[in-house]
């Protein structure tokens, strides 16, 4: 019981490593910990409980945010909360034990243990954004993305690749107690030195060229989850947004050619037929647009989409729509990766519960990563939410885009790591895919990303008002956007092999109790 006591104790503090804290030094103490139970587990259940234990309190402290979303509507969620955070974690945790029940099952020792351990964990990861329609949330590589020498490696082996190398680094303290710790130690700070030197290379010092022609408004009202779909405050809502999209620019700064809006922005659900009037007005900001120069001018919103009135089967999907100065509907895409219990419910026939989204009818999922040709900008991938946290997800396949475009609601999370740490995901895929994210936010954190993960311009937490800036220009395609998962998974099976080619040598000279 004490052993799974301390695990979790360093399963928790772990997740101060994490975005927005980034306190690196806790690793060295967390894992260290893990790898010296591990050592000494004693069979393979008891290996998967200590990884369990470690995990559930890594999770635990990660997703607590999701209990904020839960309490805006206390009477109908509240009860769930210990079953979302407590049994997501249990669940996430899972993957981390079955990795720690491999090393022990392995009978991985010394050094081949914490090279097992990277490797095996950075496969739980790659299954846990896969497996029961996948949550890689808070991947351990994403505690570099703070840190953008370190980062750009995901240019080359993805966030999860990150992840392997994170283990490596953290085991560092405990390889000194092993024979030939000294000589591997020196390995793997020769080879991070070659990461940063790279990394460091790869950052031009200048910021770097913008789109010709474009120049993009990102509206965030900070309206309150709470205010957000009331009928008493939907009309004001909406003026709210019309307002900061035709505020006058910042002297100097040349007017906005298009403006974004966050996801479900619009305070009413569309048809195409019903809409008219809606439509109409939007249309005014793009007017202002055109007024000013702009020669394909658009408004692009999130919005809950709705099959025409009589149509069967009565269907809604999460949106994004563009507006043009016309009041027409230029393009359209639905959400295709849906959170459960958010926007639907599984096994609704089973379970007697309501989503959390407002509304009693699930959401419909579209049809996965598009490249969309929008009038008067480059062809861009759009992804509404927690899409851009699947890796290797996020664009249509041979049909590359030349920015990423995400619109998100982190007003469900309040003040919490959660915003920060989506966030920090949307850095991580600028840089995996080399494609500038631009991120609007209804209540923060509104950001213009560039494609090495540098935050051109941003707008913080809970705070209203707008961002206008330039598009960044794309990178030629990274090693990882070609390749995808395929890198980190390569590099997990190589270090897999090294670490059962150390078994013999080492499975004998392991630290006694």
């Amino acid at each position: 019981m004490r052993q799974l006591v301390l695990v979790f104790a360093a399963g928790l503090a772990s997740a101060l490593a994490l975005p927005p804290v980034f306190f690196l030094p806790v690793l060295f103490v967390s894992f260290p910990v893990l790898i010296q139970v591990l050592e000494h587990a004693h069979s393979r259940r008891h290996a998967f409980l200590m990884g369990w234990s470690f995990g559930f309190g890594h999770f635990c402290a990660g997703l607590y945010w999701i209990s904020h979303a839960l309490l805006l509507d206390p009477v109908r969620f509240g009860w769930m909360v210990p079953l979302a955070v407590g049994g997501l974690s249990a669940l996430m945790a899972t993957y981390i034990g079955a990795a720690t029940a491999l090393v022990h099952a392995l009978r991985l020792k010394g050094l081949s243990c914490i090279l097992g351990l990277a490797s095996l964990w950075t496969v739980m990861e790659l299954l846990r954004g896969w497996l029961l329609t996948g949550f890689p949330w808070n991947p351990l590589g994403s505690v570099w993305t703070d840190t953008l020498p370190v980062l750009q490696t995901a240019a080359w082996i993805g966030i999860t690749g990150l992840s392997l190398v994170t283990v490596v680094m953290a085991s560092l303290p405990v390889m000194l107690l092993y024979p030939g710790g000294r000589y591997a130690m020196s390995i793997v700070g020769i080879l991070f030195a070659v990461m940063v030197g790279a990394g460091t290379a790869r950052i031009p010092e200048e910021p770097g060229p913008s789109v010709s022609g474009v120049r993009l408004r990102l509206v965030q009202p900070a309206i309150p989850q709470t205010l957000k779909w009331q009928e008493e405050t939907r009309m004001a809502n909406l003026g709210q947004y019309m307002t900061l999209s035709m505020a006058p620019p910042a002297p100097d700064d040349p007017a906005p050619t298009h403006v974004i809006w966050g996801e479900t922005a619009l305070p009413w659900a569309i048809d195409g037929v019903t809409d008219a009037e809606l439509r109409s007005a939007l249309s005014a900001v793009p007017k202002q647009a055109a007024h000013h120069g702009a020669h394909a001018p658009l408004l692009v919103t999130g919005a809950i989409r709705r099959t025409p009135p009589g149509q069967k089967p009565a269907r809604i999907w999460n949106s994004m729509i563009a507006v043009d100065a016309s009041g027409s509907l230029q393009e359209h895409f639905d959400k295709a990766h849906l959170v459960p219990f958010g926007e639907y419910v599984p096994l609704r026939s089973i379970l007697p519960i309501d989503k959390v989204t407002p509304g009693h009818m699930d959401y419909s999922a579209g049809a996965g990563p598009r490249t969309l040709s929008l009038p008067g900008l480059p062809p861009v991938s759009p992804l509404i939410c927690y899409e851009i946290i699947f890796p290797g997800a996020v664009t249509e396949q041979d049909k590359r885009p030349e920015w990423i475009l995400n619109l998100t609601n982190d007003g469900w999370y309040g003040v919490s790591t959660g915003p920060y740490q989506h966030l920090a995901t949307a850095i991580g895929r600028a840089v995996e895919e080399g494609l500038p994210v631009i991120r609007a936010a209804n209540t923060g954190i509104s950001a213009v990303i560039d494609p090495w993960g540098r935050i051109v311009k941003s707008l913080g937490l809970e705070t209203a008002g707008f961002v206008d800036s330039n598009l960044p220009h794309a990178l030629p395609e990274t090693v990882y956007g070609r390749w995808h998962h395929r890198i980190p998974l390569w590099i997990a099976t190589l270090l897999l092999f090294a670490a059962l080619a150390l078994r013999t040598r080492f499975s004998d000279q392991h630290i006694s109790p």
